[in-house]
């Protein structure tokens, strides 16, 4: 591979934005790959995919470097260097890479790669956390599963394809998939390609989901013709899912606290042609007359996403201990609260895409021990691992009303 000025430049000024204006990720590389027309797909790929993995490898590459943060324009020009010596890159004859230690680079990355913290590029806090939850040898399978590049899933919308049909007309578009045991709508992308500017995807007939997430919408049982409230729905993945299973039929109530995200949802569903959604924004006066209405409450919390760092690096670095402690009360409260929607003989799923029991299992039990989950009695759970599944890491657990 043959560095390029520009490209090289691109990636460094988005890093800079990210690591210290603490810009989230995706929006910095949207941006800085708008920045020059004439880049074609190669060179739109390299800023993406070089971004992400300096993003990824943040503490290794700045250990390796010698350079800690706020880091200056020539720190993350000596993490770039990094970043290519390890790649086995020939390095350019630039300026702004003069002298750079090829030989102490490889040496100091044989030494960092002996302590997990450094290998994995995590916060200690973060690093100490998992072990503590989950145990030496699980955190660190788990931690090198997270770190790698995560595949592209794909859900059939099966109110208007199965997937074998949605595999054959991709195929037609140049989009080679592969359908995968166990998750029954999903096909995964034999290479990364921009599966937006398909005919496809305009047409609704798919929508990009991770397989892990795909679990969590059959995990309500629902059928054609229940009355569904998705209480955070964000931009509605699960609802569009919901609706596609329930074949259009029967009331699915979409709630969340922002507005642009249900703005998003509908849309979606105009494209999918779902039309069996209904959007509120939460509304506390709102909630109290939905008590006891609903067949299914699915509340997809809010929590930590360490299921999801190899889709979000970013968020190893965002994430912080207090914020932890808070989502678990607002996790907490969630379940309190929205568990009123649920009907006698109805049935509630609490899911995150955390790997953390304190934010999963142990928020059920907490919940199922207090005065609003004395009705409830606890029916199933599905633990997903990233090192066993190869998706997402997710927690799913769903709970019958009895009274």
């Amino acid at each position: 591979m043959r560095l390029h000025r520009n490209l090289t430049d691109a990636v460094i000024e988005g890093l800079g934005m990210i690591f210290n204006d603490n810009h989230y990720a995706d929006k910095v590389v949207e941006k800085q790959l708008k920045k020059d027309k004439r880049w074609g797909a190669r060179d739109r790929a390299f800023i993406a995919e070089t971004t992400y993995e300096i993003v990824r490898w943040k503490r290794l590459y700045a250990e390796i470097a010698e350079v800690k943060q706020p880091f200056s324009v020539q720190d993350l020009r000596r993490m770039f260097a990094v970043w290519a010596v390890l790649k086995g890159i020939s390095l350019p004859d630039w300026s702004y890479f003069e002298n750079t230690p090829q030989r102490r680079i490889k040496g100091k990355f044989d030494e960092l790669s002996k302590v997990r913290k450094f290998r994995e590029s995590v916060p200690d806090w973060l690093d100490v956390l998992g072990e503590e939850e989950l145990g030496n040898d699980f955190w660190t399978r788990e931690l090198r599963a997270l770190n790698e590049l995560a595949p592209v899933v794909l859900r059939s919308n099966t109110l208007k394809i199965s997937p074998p049909q949605l595999k054959s007309l991709l195929q037609q578009e140049g989009i080679e998939t592969r359908l995968l045991e166990n998750y029954p709508e999903a096909l995964e992308l034999s290479e990364r390609a921009n599966v937006f500017s398909t005919k496809a995807f305009s047409n609704g007939l798919f929508e990009v989901q991770d397989a892990s997430s795909q679990k969590v919408a059959p995990f309500l049982e629902v059928t054609s013709g229940m009355r569904v409230i998705d209480t955070c729905a964000g931009a509605g993945g699960k609802t569009l899912h919901l609706a596609s299973l329930m074949k259009n039929k029967g009331q699915i109530i979409a709630m969340d606290i922002y507005e642009n995200k249900l703005q998003e949802l509908k849309r979606r569903a105009r494209r999918n042609e779902v039309f069996n959604v209904e959007t509120k924004l939460i509304d506390p006066k709102q909630l109290k007359r939905m008590q006891n209405t609903a067949d299914r409450v699915l509340i997809d919390a809010p929590c930590s996403g360490l299921g999801v760092l190899r889709r979000n690096p970013d968020a190893k670095w965002k994430l912080k201990p207090e914020f932890l402690e808070q989502i678990r009360k607002t996790q907490q409260e969630i379940l309190q609260n929205y568990s009123k929607l649920v009907k006698s003989g109805g049935k509630l799923v609490y899911a995150t895409c955390s790997i953390l029991p304190s934010e999963n299992r142990k928020q059920v039990d907490e919940f199922l021990k207090s005065e609003a989950g004395k009705g409830f009695v606890f029916e199933a759970e599905d633990k997903i691992f990233a090192h066993q599944s190869g998706y997402d890491g997710f927690y799913m657990a769903r709970m019958r009303k009895n009274n």
